[in-house]
Order: C-alpha cells, then structure tokens, then sequence
C-alpha cells in the first residue's frame, strides 16, 4: 500500500474530513462574506491543513491538499540506520603519536624540577 502523501488527490481527499469555514485577513468584503477557506482533517491520522490564501475554494483546497501531503511526507520519514564505524590502525597511530608529542612538549615546560 502506498504511503498517503504519495496517493492521488482524489484518494487523498477521500481519506479527509473537509471543513470550510471563512478566512479573515485582505480581500474585502468578498473573502469576508464567503466560506472560502479549506481546513483539510486526514482521518488516518489527525493531521491538519488549511488553505485560505486564495478567494476561490477550489484553489484553497489545492493549498490544503499541497500543505497536507508535506505534512504527511515529514510525519512518513524515517531516517536512513546508521553504522558504526571504528578508526583505522593508521588514524589511531596518529592520534597517539599527536598526544606523546603534546604531552614531551608539555614536560619540556617544567624546567624549574
């Protein structure tokens, strides 16, 4: 089964509980007097996403359905697994051999023994 944020927007949609609702903000009196704006519930799993951008619903609910399906692709993601890895026989020599240097040059400070 395909993941949500992968399937069409016609599947996707049907999985959605859609509310429309008037958005405040600019646009006058047109976006203030009309349901225009989109909230988008995906059922599955709670996610929500709203478009009100737009004065047209149908744009509004494109946004929704963009905003969803990022949504659900971030919630989706699973980091690659991560392998251990140990330094190789010449890193550690060279690491050690950086500390007895430090450390000869710090005991060369101490001349007043």
């Amino acid at each position: 089964m395909a993941a949500a944020h992968e399937l069409p927007d016609d599947e996707l949609l049907a999985q959605c509980e859609v509310q429309v609702h008037r958005a405040g903000g600019p646009g006058g009196q047109h976006r203030n007097k009309t349901e225009t704006a989109v909230r988008l519930v995906h059922r599955p799993t709670g996610v929500v996403a709203e478009g009100k951008d737009q004065r047209s619903r149908a744009q509004n609910v494109a946004a929704a359905l963009e905003r969803l399906r990022g949504k659900l692709a971030r919630r989706a993601y699973r980091p690659p697994p991560r392998h251990k890895t140990r330094p190789t026989r010449a890193a550690q020599e060279r690491r050690l051999e950086a500390k007895r240097r430090a450390s000869a040059r710090k005991k060369e400070r101490h001349w007043a023994d």
